[in-house]
């Protein structure tokens, strides 16, 4: 059986927090990184390497996303900020002002709403075509809110954070309409890329949601606390990222684990799959970002097989 070779993402100076990948674009797919030295960067999704870094900033850079087509990111910062750029050209379009920390922004769907949230304790909804107006504000958070996202079809927002409670929220009437209590403080959200599922992780445990009933689907324990997990695109296994800085896999259907690796230097903050499936990219204390092979020993991007495609041995490297 092939060894799992990650490729190295350098760059970065201080702990890699978060990232996300586009959607499959005509020029391949793209990855965004935040990181606590306040540079987020842009990288091509399937090598690694590095396009551009977004200045701006002026303190650690809590959350990054990019809108499904990759024209437009967004970051949260600890400078009480929230931007967004023009992916392309690196430009900052427009800075978005709050009153704390910004821990968490999500696209809409349609790249035509900004969702944050912050150490405020407040959920801000910011029209894009009118950034000069009022954003659409949701109270409820006990504690500081870690992460927040929007359903595909922009009726539903789910949150997290410090309070130990996932928050389920409706857009139309911006009320909220359904709590749920746990055990640790949530510490990641992933809305899966056919918008059916919601992941959520909080201590051990990484909990399934189906997003237009809001009930728990399934929820499995790890071996240790996680901090982030992402279901593969076809749903036959999810991966997950904590404290002992492995990386695991389990199957979806039965939590089975199925794989773990340890590459990183200090416990994983961000894990997330490539929206072709074959790779996941995660993030660390150690700051760097490693990309792993789904299917090991296979040729994809810079990874190639010594033995045709058979899957023994693969080379790596580093970017």
């Amino acid at each position: 059986m092939a060894r799992q070779l990650p490729l190295t993402c350098s760059g970065h100076t201080r702990p890699v927090v978060n990232l996300s990948f586009s959607d499959k674009t005509s020029y391949g797919y793209f990855l965004i990184s935040a990181c606590k030295d306040g540079k987020p960067m842009l990288r091509q999704g399937e090598t690694g390497d590095w396009i551009g870094t977004f200045e701006g900033h002026k303190g650690a850079v809590w959350e990054a996303t990019l809108n499904k087509d990759a024209s437009k990111a967004a970051t949260a910062g600890a400078d009480f900020t929230a931007k967004v750029w023009n992916a392309i050209s690196g430009e900052e379009l427009v800075t978005f002002q709050h009153k704390h920390i910004v821990k968490t922004v999500d696209f809409s769907e349609d790249s035509m709403q900004l969702l944050t949230g912050s150490n405020e304790k407040v959920l801000r909804l910011f029209d894009l075509n009118n950034t000069g107006s009022d954003p659409q504000l949701l109270m409820g958070h006990k504690g500081h809110i870690k992460s927040a996202v929007l359903d595909s079809n922009g009726q539903k927002i789910f949150s997290g954070g410090d309070d130990k409670i996932i928050r389920f929220w409706d857009v139309r009437t911006m009320t909220e309409f359904k709590t749920i209590q746990t055990d640790h403080p949530v510490s990641s959200m992933e809305i899966h890329r056919d918008g059916t599922v919601l992941i959520v992780t909080y201590g051990k445990e990484v909990s399934f949601w189906d997003t237009s009933s809001c009930e728990k689907i399934k929820s499995f324990e790890c071996p240790c606390d996680i901090y982030s997990a992402s279901l593969h695109p076809d749903k036959s296994c999810f991966v997950a990222g904590g404290e002992d800085f492995r990386l695991f896999k389990f199957d979806y259907e039965t939590g089975k684990e199925l794989e773990s690796y340890k590459g990183h230097f200090g416990p994983v903050h961000c894990v997330r799959f490539s929206p072709d499936g074959e790779l996941y990219a995660s993030g660390s204390e150690d700051g760097t970002l490693r990309l792993w092979q789904n299917t090991v020993g296979k040729t994809y991007g810079l990874w190639k097989s010594l033995n045709g495609d058979d899957g023994n041995t693969t080379e790596n490297g580093k970017v």
